[in-house]
């Protein structure tokens, strides 16, 4: 599997773009990403490369909107 990287021109762009693929992830699997992230780190799941996938993506999720929660907080 070839890695490739994407740049977005603000954080808002990043998320919602992150937010599309886990949408897909749950239509797909039927079990939102928060239950699946869950299972993964449980070791419940198994380390087939979408499963890799989503958890990277839901754990990117995370962390921009974490970011951008800090900056909001500093903004208002």
């Amino acid at each position: 599997m070839r890695k490739q990287i994407i740049q977005y021109t603000s954080p808002i762009d990043a998320l919602v773009a992150v937010a599309k693929r886990l949408s897909t992830y749950e239509s797909q699997q039927g079990l939102d990403s928060e239950a699946f992230f869950d299972q993964y780190q449980r070791g419940q799941l198994s380390d087939e490369v979408m499963f890799v996938e989503w958890a990277n993506d839901y754990h990117h999720y995370l962390h921009i909107r974490k970011e951008l929660e800090k900056k909001l907080q500093y903004a208002a």
